[in-house]
């Protein structure tokens, strides 16, 4: 039995980030089923930061995580963040919702057709009704991040065990034992990162019945359109997501935006989906789609009301979920993972009482 003051289960973004934050405390072990960390999410995230993105509490953990971003101190020697910016459009029937959005964000401006068509030269400036831009949108590395993070951990005496799907979870006396990879752990406290995986640790430790759902998003890699150097474009796409593109490498990624609802497994894209995806993109740009280099999915996991959580189970004594991060996992990692150190050691958290109430997995207990 190997022993521990907190065992953290998954090890995407939000687990090694969260652990490493914990380390400074306590002693820490992560578990992580894969052969490696940053396996499944984070390693096929989309990489970019966008203030605006999410609901109000997902804003308020993008603005706390701003900071760190920019000033990885002990994570990285620079910022983790470049510019690329993010450019929204509307055909007629999506102008009231991009008009919302803007209502409701910061630091976008509205553009002509023809000013978006200067940004992103392939697009058809016919098929625009509206425009909008957050210029302070940036790339995240997240390579960078995640072995940054990975390092701090172990600087501070953490341990990650690979290859350790948790099989069982039981609490004996104060203290849960966990049984992954053919092996025992113990720790007063469990984190619970395991992102697609995470209502079933839940229900393996007894806990709420909270009904994490994954959700597929698939992606393809399209040769650069001739002619055009796409160093400077923004990442552009439909407000109501019905595809977007993003420059990656020197080609252009692109994604349909699907979210449909599976089983946690190791992802991969449905040909039907892609194709209608890239279908929807081609009929908004002047390129053709003549080949898809690369394609993949990922899984964006969401809690019922769509809003993270971070707290402790009210059933479950020393159960902590850190789940439910959706699309939004890379880019709140830092506001979360302090918040969730916060939490646990008793320090004073970061972030509003409004935002860690609206986090609570307790909102749960009731209905």
């Amino acid at each position: 039995m190997t022993h521990a003051d907190v065992i953290v289960i998954g090890g995407g973004i939000a687990g090694v980030s969260a652990a490493a934050m914990l380390a400074e405390h306590m002693s820490v072990l992560l578990l992580e089923a894969e052969p490696r960390t940053g396996y499944h999410s984070t390693g096929r995230s989309a990489a970019i930061f966008i203030r605006n993105y999410g609901n109000a509490t997902l804003r308020a953990l993008n603005a706390a995580s701003a900071p760190v971003l920019e000033n990885p101190d002990g994570v990285a020697d620079s910022s983790l963040l470049s510019p690329r910016g993010e450019l929204m459009l509307a055909e007629e029937d999506e102008v009231d919702t991009l008009d919302a959005y803007v209502a409701d964000a910061v630091g976008m401006d509205m553009l002509t057709p023809e000013q978006a068509v200067e940004l992103v030269p392939i697009l058809r400036p016919e098929r625009i009704a509206s425009a909008a831009i957050e210029w302070d949108a940036q790339d995240i590395d997240v390579d960078r991040m995640l072995s940054g993070y990975q390092r701090l951990l172990s600087t501070r005496g953490g341990r990650i065990v690979t290859g350790a799907p948790v099989t069982a979870l039981l609490r004996l006396g104060g203290v849960w034992q966990v049984s992954a990879g053919g092996a025992e752990y113990a720790a007063p406290i469990v984190v619970n990162a395991a992102g697609a995986w995470a209502g079933q640790i839940g229900q393996m430790a007894g806990a709420l019945p909270i009904a994490i759902q994954p959700m597929r998003r698939s992606a393809a890699i399209l040769p650069a359109p001739g002619g055009h150097d796409l160093r400077r474009w923004p990442l552009f796409g439909s407000i109501t997501e019905r595809w977007y593109a993003k420059p990656e490498a020197g080609k252009l990624m692109v994604s349909p935006a699907d979210e449909d609802p599976v089983e946690p497994h190791d992802a991969w894209p449905d040909d039907m989906v892609l194709a209608e995806g890239l279908h929807r993109f081609e009929q908004a740009v002047t390129m053709p789609v003549t080949r898809v280099e690369h394609s993949w999915a990922g899984l964006r996991s969401f809690a019922p009301d769509r809003t993270p959580l971070a707290g402790f189970d009210p059933q479950a004594e020393g159960f902590f979920w850190l789940a439910g991060q959706g699309g939004y996992g890379v880019q709140t990692a830092p506001a979360l993972s302090r918040l969730t150190a916060a939490l646990i050691v008793g320090l004073s958290p970061e972030v509003a009482p409004e935002v860690i109430a609206m986090l609570d997995p307790a909102r749960f207990a009731t209905g």
